[in-house]
């Protein structure tokens, strides 16, 4: 009996076993295929969140980027550094690149991999531009800057390209991923190149200059070649076992996808235009409620897109006082001048509302003139409708009784009665009026109806 219960309980937890064998026996496989911007940092930072949560034994990123936010990147690199489990980064499939922030993504993994007719580097900071490390860069290694002749003691002074605030972003980033290649055992003099002169490698040279570890074709033969490889993780040794490792794709779920449209600059935009006009429209009409409640919304989830997008405020602050500018035309008689002002602060501050010069992170500037014309258009047929009413006569109140044509309702001369719009009102005449014949209104006093007859010939 005891020996039957015995066998019962192993059984037991044997098939309890298995699923969690079955769950920890998967690698999660992450696939990047865009710029690097908040959506695809939180969809990378979650899925080696998740792996970790399920006792996973390998992280793989399959990166294919042009390159992307600074900000981003480093969350993406610090979350790789903090990783429990070792993180592959597979620059796939072939024709894919690792260019700028993907550089640094490869650099900080704990394993380097791509696939054959791919490349990598190109990792100046976009922001610095032609005046940069392209235009006078050292011909060696070294510290980024070039030399400019000049004599102060007879000695040659050497002279950094670009300005004080290029300088400043470009020795950052070839200190940050010097510090990369220290920790991976990777090639530092040609990383600190990447970022001071822009270089770039293919995945063979890339193998040979010690850059990355591995050229690779296909997942298949990834997970061959990681097989039995020892790698460092948070200062401890890890042996790879990845001979019968089941690959499980996570793509991006909801909450990464709702994030990478808010995060997209011309969403955004929409979004704050719509937040603005929504608001505006709510004021001006106490009560109509829709307007203010998709209004808010907008606005709330445009200031959020804003707070991780590479925003030049002065931009925000343009639009804004266009917008102010060609909704106070509609009532005040400037004869243009907020208008057309309002249109060139909304373009002006449109066309540098975003701080980047990736196109990906970019408004796209047929999206601002479409969206200029029509607030212009919208601001011309308001100004044109308010100025077709005023011309219309008065059809309610004091003023509209005056003119007003009525029918007395007795023979009457000083005060009498008279039937007008359906009511009877007091009415006063200077000459005789006689029962049922016309008159018009010719002033008011308080309630009462000064009047005149009317001849029949008239």
């Amino acid at each position: 009996m005891a020996g039957r219960l015995g066998r019962t309980w192993l059984l037991g937890w044997f098939l309890l076993a298995c699923p969690a064998l079955a769950w920890s026996a998967q690698a999660r496989l992450l696939d990047v295929r865009d710029a690097i911007g908040p959506a695809i940092a939180d969809y990378v930072v979650r899925g080696i969140d998740a792996a970790e949560a399920a006792g996973e034994p390998l992280v793989i990123i399959r990166l294919d980027t042009p390159g992307g936010l600074d900000a981003s990147m480093r969350a993406i690199v610090q979350r790789i550094l903090a990783a429990e489990i070792p993180v592959v980064t597979w620059v796939a499939p072939s024709g894919a690149r690792a260019a700028s922030a993907g550089t640094f993504i490869l650099y900080a993994s704990h394993v380097a991999a791509m696939a054959p007719a791919t490349n990598l580097g190109a990792a100046t900071p976009v922001s610095i531009g032609a005046g940069g490390p392209g235009k006078g860069a050292p011909s060696g290694g070294g510290a980024p800057g070039g030399e400019k002749a000049a004599e102060e003691g007879g000695e040659a002074v050497k002279k950094p390209p670009g300005t004080a605030m290029e300088r400043k972003a470009m020795n950052d980033a070839a200190a940050y991923i010097h510090g990369l290649a220290e920790l991976r055992g990777r090639n530092v003099e040609w990383a600190e190149r990447a970022v001071t002169e822009a270089a770039s490698l293919s995945a063979e040279e890339a193998v040979r200059e010690n850059v990355v570890d591995l050229v690779v074709a296909d997942l298949d033969g990834l997970l061959e070649a990681l097989d039995g490889r020892v790698v460092e993780v948070k200062s401890r040794e890890v042996t790879l076992a990845t001979a019968d490792l089941a690959v499980t794709e996570e793509g991006p779920d909801w909450r990464s996808e709702l994030l990478s449209i808010i995060t997209n600059p011309n969403v955004a935009y929409m979004l704050m235009l719509l937040g603005v006009y929504g608001i505006f429209f709510e004021l001006a009409n106490p009560g109509a409620i829709v307007p203010g409640v998709i209004g808010a919304i907008a606005l709330v989830l445009a200031l959020y897109a804003f707070a991780v997008l590479p925003v030049n405020y002065a931009g925000v602050v343009l639009v804004l006082i266009g917008m102010a500018f060609m909704v106070g035309e509609v009532f005040m008689p400037s004869f243009g001048a907020l208008g057309i002002g309002g249109i060139a602060a909304f373009v002006a501050g449109s066309v540098i509302l975003m701080d980047s010069d990736m196109a990906a992170f970019s408004l796209s500037f047929p999206l601002i003139v479409a969206l200029s014309l029509t607030s212009l258009a919208f601001m011309t047929f308001v100004t044109g409708m308010l100025l077709r009413q005023r011309r219309k006569p008065v059809v309610s109140g004091r003023e509209e009784m005056v003119g007003s044509v009525g029918e007395a309702l007795e023979d009457f001369t000083g005060d009498g009665g008279i039937h007008i719009h359906g009511e009877t009102w007091q009415a006063r005449s200077a000459v005789p009026v006689a029962r049922g014949q016309a008159v018009r209104v010719t002033a008011l006093d308080g309630l009462v109806l000064e009047v005149e007859p009317i001849d029949k010939e008239s």
